[in-house]
């Protein structure tokens, strides 16, 4: 055999090798799955693997089966179901919907079930505007969110969440598309950074903002075209320039998932 046919065969064998043992360690016993990991949520986060791209029906469904109501005596707002731990759910949402009503809240699954939730103990997002709540639900599985972090200017993004046409009493889930059109290096006020063309609407806040793998990117927060001009301020204080300040009024805008790593 000459030695470059050899060669061949060698990285050939090297390369099968390596496919082999990357699906041994990332098999579904070998990884460290968010819905089931007892590390804390810091690290299940870094572990996250991706998702094969999925159909936008597929997407849909998965945003809308991991898509809670945030609810007080009213309706708030919306959720992502981003943990199950034993019975006990996390749910992500926006500090800013907690903040519409007080305590206690209920929490709204898919099914229609309604869940008293509670606010965990010496859990701080610092100034970004993310809280999380608990439900317990012994006898019932929801489907749990997958984290992904990585975006650039141009991805295909999907946003979900509940609203209300004319007050109505009973709140639409809502699926839009979109794209990635503006990721600021300093973030605004509240830890938003990621600015997207998808259309929201009040009541979908803290609903998800996914990649097009089904993985939870972001969480909605900000609608695009506010009623009021009010300066858009940097989380250091400093003000954007007209030009920009006119771009960030013209977007949605979400706080990145990976925020979450500063969870204490």
């Amino acid at each position: 055999m000459s030695k470059g046919r050899l060669k061949l065969v060698t990285c050939v064998g090297c390369l099968s090798l390596a496919i082999y043992a990357s699906a041994l360690y990332f098999s579904d016993r070998g990884r460290c799955a968010i819905a089931s990991c007892k590390l804390p949520l810091s690290q299940t986060l870094r572990l996250r693997l991706s998702q094969p791209q999925i159909s936008t029906e597929k997407l849909r469904l998965l945003a809308q089966a991991m898509t809670v109501k945030v609810m007080s005596k009213e309706f708030l707002g919306s959720g992502i179901i981003l943990r199950k731990q034993d019975s006990m759910y996390t749910v992500l949402t926006n500090a800013h919907v907690l903040r519409a009503d007080d305590a206690p809240y209920r929490i709204q699954t898919p099914d229609g079930q309604i869940y008293t939730a509670s606010l965990p103990k010496n859990t701080t997002f610092g100034k970004n505007d993310l809280a999380i709540l608990q439900f317990r639900s012994p006898k019932k599985n929801y489907t749990v969110a997958s984290i992904a972090s990585k975006l650039i200017v141009g991805d295909q993004v999907f946003a979900s969440g509940f609203y209300s046409q004319n007050d109505e009493e009973k709140h639409q889930f809502s699926f839009t598309t979109g794209k990635v059109s503006l990721l600021l290096p300093t973030a605004l006020e509240g830890g938003y950074q990621i600015g997207y063309s998808n259309d929201i609407q009040k009541g979908m806040s803290g609903g998800p903002l996914l990649n097009c793998r089904g993985e939870v990117v972001g969480v909605n927060g900000m609608q695009a075209n506010p009623l009021w001009d009010a300066p858009s301020i940097f989380v250091d204080g400093s003000e954007a320039d007209k030009g920009l300040h006119e771009e960030i009024n013209r977007l949605s805008w979400a706080v990145p998932i990976d925020k979450l790593i500063n969870l204490k």
